[in-house]
């Protein structure tokens, strides 16, 4: 991952209602969930949530398949675990490390 694409999953993310979204992406795991479950969820408007959605797509972070009449939308662990990489490249200036052995360690 390079710092653009860096800077627009973290810019999708900068939302309160886009990390919601993510997180339970993340946690629902291969089954993803449909927008009319994720409305119930949180509460927002379809409309609302359509447009979140799409900034989390276009940030790579989330994808949408057709299923019937619904659409299923997922988290897309690679580009999740990409930035989290990229965001943790450089810890301990590239040592491994283990917060566990040392108090006040980055990771």
């Amino acid at each position: 991952m390079d710092k653009t694409m860096a800077l627009a999953a973290l810019g999708a993310l900068a939302h309160p209602i886009r990390l919601d979204v993510f997180r339970a992406l993340v946690v629902a795991g291969d089954a993803g969930l449909t927008p009319g479950a994720l409305v119930e969820r949180f509460g927002v408007a379809y409309a609302k949530l359509g447009f979140h959605l799409k900034d989390l797509a276009a940030a790579g972070l989330v994808t949408a398949e057709p299923s019937g009449r619904n659409v299923i939308y997922r988290a897309v662990y690679p580009q999740m675990n990409a930035l989290l990489d990229y965001l943790t490249e450089n810890c301990c200036q590239g040592a491994a490390c283990d917060a566990n052995d040392r108090p006040g360690a980055c990771c």
